[in-house]
C-alpha cells in the first residue's frame, strides 16, 4: 500500500523527529505545510501566540536531517495514483500552504480545480477537517488528521484511496490511538496546555 501525506508532519506533538523519519521511510510523496514552512524558516507571523511557541521548539528539536527534508518538501504533487490523474497540496491548487478548503465555502470551485489541473482526484489538507466531494468530473477529498483531528472526533483521520478501472474510491478512516500518552509527551516537553488538552476533544 502506497502512503501519501499532505503535509503539517510537525508542530503541536512532541514527537517531531519521530514523525518526520517514519514519514520519510515510508511514504511515497508528500507536500509542505504551513507548519512544516515555519519551521524551517523561522517565520511565525502568521501564527498565533501558543502555535508559534511549539513552531521554535520544534525547530530547536528536529535534527537537521529532518529539518532539511522539510525543507525540500515540494509545495503541490501532480502525478498519477495507480493511473488516476492526481493532484495533492496542504492548502489549496491557488494557495497550497494557507488557504483553507472547505466544501460549505469552495464547492462551486472543485469542479473547475479539477479541470484546470486536469486530474481526476485532488487531495487537501490544512483543516484538519475531513471530506469527500464527489461529482462526474472527478473527487475532492481532505483526509482529515492524524494528530490533530479537529471535527470533534479525537480518532485519528485519513484516507483509504482505491481505484479500480475508472473508479476512484475515497473511505475516510479513524484509528484509535493512545491520547494520554501522547498528551503527557507534550505536557513533559513544555508546550502549551492546550496542545494536549484538545487531542482528547478532537476539536
Amino acid at each position: 500500500m502506497d502512503l501519501y501525506c499532505l503535509g503539517d508532519l510537525v508542530d503541536y506533538g512532541a514527537s517531531p523527529n519521530e514523525v518526520v523519519e517514519t514519514v520519510r521511510r515510508e511514504a511515497k510523496a508528500v507536500v509542505m505545510g504551513n507548519h512544516d514552512l515555519a519551521t524551517v524558516t523561522g517565520d511565525t507571523s502568521l501564527f498565533n501566540a501558543r502555535a508559534a511557541m511549539s513552531s521554535k521548539w520544534t525547530a530547536k528539536t528536529l535534527t537537521s536531517p529532518n529539518r532539511e527534508y522539510l525543507a525540500k518538501l515540494p509545495r503541490d504533487w501532480k502525478s498519477t495514483v495507480s493511473t488516476t490523474p492526481t493532484y495533492f497540496a496542504h492548502g489549496s491548487p491557488d494557495d497550497q500552504m494557507w488557504e483553507y478548503v472547505d466544501p460549505s465555502t469552495h464547492h462551486y470551485l472543485f469542479g473547475h480545480y479539477l479541470q484546470k489541473l486536469g486530474v481526476e482526484l485532488i487531495g487537501l489538507g490544512h483543516t484538519h477537517i475531513p471530506y469527500v466531494w464527489r461529482e462526474r468530473a472527478g473527487v475532492v477529498f481532505n483526509p482529515g488528521s492524524v494528530g490533530q483531528p479537529r471535527d470533534g472526533d479525537w480518532r485519528a483521520s485519513w484516507a483509504l484511496l482505491s481505484v479500480e478501472g475508472s473508479t476512484v474510491g475515497v473511505e475516510i478512516q479513524r484509528v484509535e490511538y493512545d491520547v494520554d500518552t501522547a498528551a503527557s509527551r507534550i505536557r513533559e516537553a513544555g508546550l502549551p496546555e492546550s496542545h494536549a488538552e484538545r487531542l482528547s476533544a478532537g476539536i
